[in-house]
């Protein structure tokens, strides 16, 4: 049965004069790869006269590049979201029988693969 989880995060900037902001990166939006079904997620950001950019990094996670279109005087985003939970379980996979004593024999093949993970 799975879990649902609401989320909300804000975060918010008052300046005492208009300011100019860079390109601001917002990451508080989950990969597509997790195993949580994400049912709904929203964005909020001031000002309101920006330029929105969503983007993945190499590790698949998502970017709102948020640049502001002039002077402003805050800056703020707010996040939300719903997710569902399914619990499962981390031990159902199969160990291959080279795997079953370590230290682990690999193949040629696989030790190249995974060479640079087996570097001290």
């Amino acid at each position: 049965m799975p879990i649902r989880v609401a989320l909300y995060h804000r975060t918010s900037y008052k300046y005492d004069r208009p300011v100019i902001l860079g390109p601001q990166v917002i990451r508080l939006k989950p990969a597509p790869q997790t195993r949580t079904h994400i049912e709904s997620h929203s964005l909020k950001i001031l000002p309101k006269k920006h330029f929105l950019h969503w983007q993945q990094d190499p590790h698949g996670n998502f970017l709102a590049r948020m640049t502001p279109d002039g002077l402003t005087d805050e800056f703020q985003f707010e996040v939300d979201l719903i997710a569902d939970i399914e619990p499962f379980n981390p031990f159902d996979f199969f160990l291959e029988p080279q795997a079953e004593n370590f230290p682990i024999e690999y193949s040629t093949d696989e030790r190249n693969d995974l060479e640079p993970c087996l570097e001290v």
